[in-house]
């Protein structure tokens, strides 16, 4: 059964996709940080780069966005090659001061800016709009040669004057009269943008599109869905309303949640998302697999772990394998990782065992909306693939960096701290005349201290001083810091006033 689990709270919506139970894809939508991709923003150019091909634009956020020259030219170029971009240099395009109506197609990312495009695409139930084109295309998903030539004679006809469309997977099987409703829909929509274009100076927001909820219904939300669970009454009638204009059969599977308990925890949620942010992934079989990030790529590793097998070694590293790959492509859609990733299976000697690993990722893959390519193996027996980066990763989206190992993972360890408080009590009695030092350190270091506490004292006893250490909360983890240094008398004071541990 496929499901769609909607929990909308005071500060962030939150959305999953869950197929026989199993959580598969997880969308969040905060109040003060809605998705960008979509919008539409009247902008000016501000810096051409013609040695990029490319042009900063300022749409009126923090960080002006990115527009490059093949997202700048406003014509057919759907069978274009790389080269053909090269031929036009970016100033022919556009030029530094010029107001252009451009759309977000990629989320700001790290320290980058927005991506944006000049070709804009106005997506409906059936149907996408697409302006400043006249090419009409059919969703690669439909996969019925006869189907796809039908779908495209009646697009044909309906088709507005020097503009595309692309027929989306949910359009198989529908016929012309749901189209030119969607189409009517979709013009209303481009003269209302046209007209907020015409009014308003630039940089501004002149469409937004629709927030979490409804975009889902719209583009997810189809017969393959059994259940649209909500548990908000308001957003519960607002999604009948959508519903019944978009796709009246459908609204049956539309419920209202209204139990006293969280609606994740209802539907075991919570405790897979909790799971998808480990670095350790378990399999059914006792393998595992290991996820680790880079601000270049992801690298994934593969364990067998507990599993040993029945039959002999090479068939268990082969179903290992097998069911990693599933895993692995399970993990890249929920965590929505993109970018390069390079994934190490156990080796394996029989070249046929290694295609047949290849072909079960990407079968698995298949699955993912988000387009992705297997590469092939290296010689060094890894495997190369990408996954195209539309937007922040799970782990970014409900993690931070840690403000101690500023995100390697690591701290500093008890003898790097004894080797630093050794350094710094040779330090001082070599320059100073102080006879006691009372230091700083974060309450977590006490406890490795307190354990060391004979070596403390024969440093204490080499460098003739004698050390007093009170805990600050306030310090990172790997710091030890002097808080005071002089005679004894003055130290003893000070001491009265502090909390000593050691």
């Amino acid at each position: 059964m496929n499901q769609i689990i909607v929990d909308v709270g005071i500060s962030e919506n939150r959305l999953a996709l869950v197929e026989d139970e199993e959580l598969v894809e997880l969308y969040i939508e905060r109040q003060n940080n809605r998705r960008m991709v979509g919008n539409i923003y009247k902008g000016r150019i501000a810096n051409v780069l013609p040695g990029m091909q490319a042009a900063f634009v300022d749409i009126g956020l923090e960080k002006n966005c990115f527009l490059y020259i093949k997202d700048a030219l406003k014509q057919d170029l759907f069978n274009k090659d790389e080269t053909y971009y090269k031929d036009i240099p970016i100033t022919d395009v556009v030029k530094q001061g010029q107001e252009i109506t451009v759309q977000v197609i990629k989320e700001p990312l790290g320290t980058k800016g927005a991506r944006v495009t000049t070709n804009i695409t106005l997506p409906g139930r059936y149907l996408v709009l697409m302006p400043h084109t006249s090419y009409i295309g059919v969703s690669r998903r439909i996969v019925c040669s006869e189907e796809r030539e039908r779908l495209r004679e009646a697009i044909e006809q309906l088709r507005p004057h020097n503009m595309g469309i692309i027929v989306r997977t949910v359009a198989e099987g529908k016929n012309g009269e749901d189209f030119d409703e969607d189409i009517k829909f979709l013009l209303k929509l481009w003269q209302k943008i046209e007209r907020e274009r015409k009014i308003n100076p630039a940089p501004k927001l002149i469409h937004r599109d629709f927030d979490l909820i409804s975009k889902t219904i719209r583009d997810t939300f189809s017969k393959d869905i059994d259940k649209f669970v909500i548990n908000n009454a308001k957003e519960y009638k607002n999604a009948l309303e959508l519903v019944e204009l978009l796709s009246p059969s459908l609204k049956s599977r539309i419920s209202y949640f209204d139990e006293d308990i969280e609606i994740f925890n209802y539907y075991k949620i919570e405790s897979q998302i909790n799971k998808s942010l480990n670095r350790k992934i378990w399999l059914k079989s006792g393998g595992y697999i290991v996820i680790d990030s880079t601000e270049a790529f992801t690298i994934i590793d593969v364990n067998t772990g507990k599993y040993v097998g029945s039959i002999g070694l090479e068939d268990t590293v082969l179903n290992t394998n097998l069911e990693a790959a599933d895993e692995i492509a399970k993990q890249l859609r929920l965590r929505d990782i993109g970018g390069i990733i390079i994934i190490d299976f156990i080796d394996m000697v029989d070249e046929e065992d290694n295609q047949k690993v290849i072909d079960a990722l990407e079968k698995a893959l298949s699955k993912d909306k988000t387009r992705s390519k297997v590469l092939g193996m290296t010689q060094l027996g890894l495997v190369e693939m990408t996954r195209k980066k539309v937007r922040l990763g799970l782990d970014r989206l409900l993690q931070k960096k840690c403000q101690y190992c500023g995100g390697s993972g690591r701290l500093a360890n008890e003898y790097t701290l004894l080797y630093k408080f050794e350094k710094e009590m040779i330090r001082i009695s070599m320059h100073t005349n102080a006879e006691a030092v009372i230091f700083e350190t974060n309450p977590t270091v006490l406890q490795v201290f307190k354990e060391e506490k004979s070596m403390l004292e024969k440093i204490d006893a080499e460098t003739d001083l004698k050390s007093f250490i009170i805990p600050n909360i306030h310090l990172h983890h790997n710091e030890i810091q002097v808080k005071a240094m002089g005679d004894m008398e003055s130290i003893k004071k000070l001491i009265d006033k502090n909390e000593v541990i050691l």
